[in-house]
């Protein structure tokens, strides 16, 4: 079956997919001839549209043939095979792979504009292209689909090699190729028209897409509760010491999240992930780990153990008081408080906001079956590493999530906001797992 062009391929695609039609799916184009495909099919299905930007790794004097692919996060993604085929040295690999890295940052740049991602945590990923090769542009994809958080992932495309499909299953939950062929071939002898798609192209169909979306469903929904749920100063006693915190309940809230601080006390950016997880109809208990006293000793401030115990009986409390299922969300050394709380505990969901979870021990993290979240600023890679350390040794279901263009305490423009958004997506889509659910996978 050859197509008369992108839009024809993702018409017919898009009948494969209605699988995914009640499902709270968002379709991410492969930027930049992936996205003709993804609109066709987020139109059918009535989804919302977005990006998944990668870069095709080419070998230098084949440029049709890539040894791997780079995708936004830090994804990156290396097709030994070929690579041992095509003979390059590293020196070449490097040049090749920082050229790329700055055509990725600039295409993100453009691309993006003043449009942030839409929130994927906890949420199907639909990933679209127009065409398989070696497979590495659609894992990289994938990867990226992983690191926003999306809780499963699907692959889509009309045509691909069937030899590129079994590794390609071992990265997505499910793969749908409308003609996976033995001899590929050239990509373009598969559609009449496989002309360049410019950014120009892309940025248009996005904005259809977007218009599209908002008049089948109208206004975003705002969350429960708009207004600044009532809170009140209350007093946690965690053995001999009684901390301070701000409890606040929305009506009749489905759960609630111990937001705990191991220092820094209860700054404005944390305030304001408490008050989005709020407007999302949570509760919420912000609460310092340690009294004022207590944070001048640099020692206590990454005393795990300590924090974790106060958090325990902090969510003792929390429970007591409330009658409501408890999560965690941790920042700083309060991240890997949350961690060794949860290891011990009966706990939905866990968020680690920029922290270090890396404190909490290796034996403690492996115990730990909440979905966990770790979301960390892309520019403070130390930080970003550390995360990715403590998430090796986790059996849950887990992600690491980078922010594009934060550092570790989120103050840039704009990342408060994208990180309240994925604690909230994340603690929501957890909110009817059933206790012993969570399953093992990969981190970022």
């Amino acid at each position: 079956m050859r197509y008369e062009n992108r839009a024809d391929a993702g018409r017919r695609l898009a009948r494969c997919l209605e699988f995914l039609r009640d499902e709270d799916a968002v379709v991410l184009g492969v930027s930049r001839g992936g996205v003709p495909v993804a609109f066709e099919v987020a139109r059918h299905l009535g989804a919302p549209l977005d990006l998944a930007v990668v870069r095709k790794l080419p070998v230098p004097w084949q440029p049709e043939l890539g040894f791997g692919a780079l995708g936004e996060h830090g994804v990156r993604v290396i097709d030994r095979a070929v690579l041992a085929e095509s003979g390059l040295d590293p020196a070449e690999r490097e040049t090749v792979e920082r050229a790329e890295r700055a055509e990725l940052e600039r295409r993100l740049s453009h691309l993006r504009e003043s449009r942030p991602p839409l929130p994927v945590a906890g949420r199907t990923a639909l990933v679209v292209d127009d065409s398989l090769s070696t497979g590495a542009a659609a894992e990289a994809a994938c990867r990226v689909a992983r690191t926003r958080g999306a809780a499963r992932v699907v692959l889509a495309v009309p045509v691909g090699p069937e030899a590129a499909l079994p590794h390609l299953r071992t990265v997505a939950d499910r793969v749908v190729c409308l003609q996976p062929l033995r001899h590929l071939g050239s990509v373009g002898a598969w559609y009449a028209e496989f002309g360049q798609v410019t950014d120009a192209e892309v940025a248009t169909l996005l904005a259809e897409a977007q218009r599209a979306t908002a008049t089948a469903t109208g206004p975003l929904p705002a969350f429960p509760s708009e207004s600044p749920s009532p809170d009140r100063e209350v007093e946690v006693p965690t053995g001999p010491v009684r901390l301070s915190a701000r409890l606040a309940l929305p009506p009749t809230p489905p759960a609630a999240v111990a937001y705990a601080l191991g220092s820094g006390r209860s700054c404005p950016a944390h305030q304001r992930v408490a008050a989005a997880l709020r407007r999302a109809g949570l509760g919420t208990l912000l609460i310092d780990l340690l009294t004022e006293d207590e944070e001048r000793t640099p020692h206590n401030v990454f005393d795990i153990v300590l924090l974790a115990r106060r958090l325990r009986a902090a969510t003792d409390w929390l429970r007591r008081e409330t009658g409501l299922p408890v999560s965690h969300c941790g920042a700083g050394t309060g991240a890997g408080a949350a961690l060794e709380a949860a290891a011990e505990d009966d706990i939905r969901a866990v968020v680690c906001l920029g922290g270090r979870p890396d404190l909490a021990p290796p034996a403690a993290l492996a115990r730990v079956r909440a979905p966990c979240l770790f979301v960390v600023g892309a520019r403070d890679t130390r930080l970003l590493g550390l995360n990715r350390l403590a998430a090796d040794w986790m059996r849950c279901d887990h992600r690491v999530v980078p922010v594009p263009g934060a550092t570790d305490l989120f103050t840039e423009p704009g990342t408060v906001e994208a990180v309240a958004n994925l604690a909230r997506d994340w603690f929501t889509a957890h909110l009817a797992r059933p206790e012993g659910a969570s399953r093992p996978l990969t981190s970022a």
